[in-house]
């Protein structure tokens, strides 16, 4: 059944790029946001979200996010064409270019791969967010820190420590595990110390749509300056990304001896957000990676 927007949505997205919307019909796009085609009176087809009950900065946070990640001009990122956050008295939405999907080429994991290691070498000022906002539906904090370990510590585990504990989505040995993986823990154990790299930040397949041309391009980001290597074992949690984009990653920007075996280690922080969110075997499978650690 074709589901139409509110007139609402319709008009702050037709006021907002200066054209009608003549057609639209509502699209699958993520797990919070209504999301919607819409083909405008110039011609052009674009993507608009809306979230009625989003918190203070929703879409804004994500529009920077996606320009943050299209500003070194190396890994395909829709085109942010409007926001608002619904200050205006307007619905709170986001436009973005429309991107026709297609099948993956021979060439697209290697691509990926490619592209992927020159965004994290494009860095970040900070570990964090210069801008301080908060990632995801869960607000975890993005404190400018001046190290990795810092920064996954007091800005992933101990916040997702408290949200476990208060939403009991970890038994009492997986809490005192993830307790125990403090600032000092994680030197010893996350790997030679590397500058922050400009993250995607939730970069599972399904954040990543192959258009007709068989390029990548990368959606609904969490960015933040971090470790290069929780993109790639972000990317490893859930499959859907092949072995030839992984070793494409590896031959343009080498990764640091023993990356392999600190996977889980930056699966944590996703594992233990799922088990808050969802419960089932996400709470098993991040007490098995806490354990491996603590």
């Amino acid at each position: 059944m074709r589901v139409e927007p509110p007139d609402a949505l319709r008009s702050a997205v037709g006021a907002a790029l200066g054209t009608a919307v003549v057609a639209a019909a509502r699209v699958h796009g993520g797990d919070v946001a209504a999301s919607y085609r819409m083909d405008l009176a110039d011609g052009r087809r674009v993507f608009a979200k809306t979230h009625p009950e989003a918190p203070a900065g929703f879409f804004t946070t994500e529009a920077a996010g996606l320009r943050w990640l299209r500003e070194p001009g190396v890994v395909a990122v829709p085109e942010v064409l409007a926001v608002s956050d619904g200050t205006d008295g307007a619905p709170n939405h986001l436009v973005l270019e429309w991107i026709d999907e297609g099948r993956p080429g021979p060439g697209t994991e290697v691509d990926l791969g490619r592209s992927l290691a020159a965004l994290h070498q494009a860095s970040a000022a900070t570990f964090g967010r210069e801008d301080r906002r908060s990632t995801g539906s869960r607000g975890l904090p993005n404190e400018p820190c001046a190290d990795w370990a810092t920064f996954y510590a007091t800005q992933r585990l101990s916040p997702l420590a408290r949200l476990a504990r208060d939403g009991g989505a970890l038994s009492a040995a997986a809490l005192a595990g993830l307790e125990r993986l403090d600032a000092d823990r994680l030197r010893e154990i996350g790997g030679p110390p590397e500058p922050p790299a400009r993250l995607h930040g939730d970069l599972w397949a399904g954040n990543r749509l192959v258009g007709t041309d068989g390029r990548s391009w990368l959606i609904d980001p969490a960015c933040h300056g971090g470790h290069r290597e929780f993109d790639l074992a972000m990317m490893r949690l859930f499959g859907g990304f092949g072995a030839e984009c992984f070793a494409a990653y590896d031959a343009a920007t080498p990764l640091a001896d023993g990356w392999g075996d600190r996977v889980p280690l930056h699966q944590i922080a996703p594992l233990v957000v799922h088990a808050v969110k969802f419960g089932g075997g996400y709470a098993p499978a991040a007490a098995e990676a806490i354990a491996r650690y603590a």
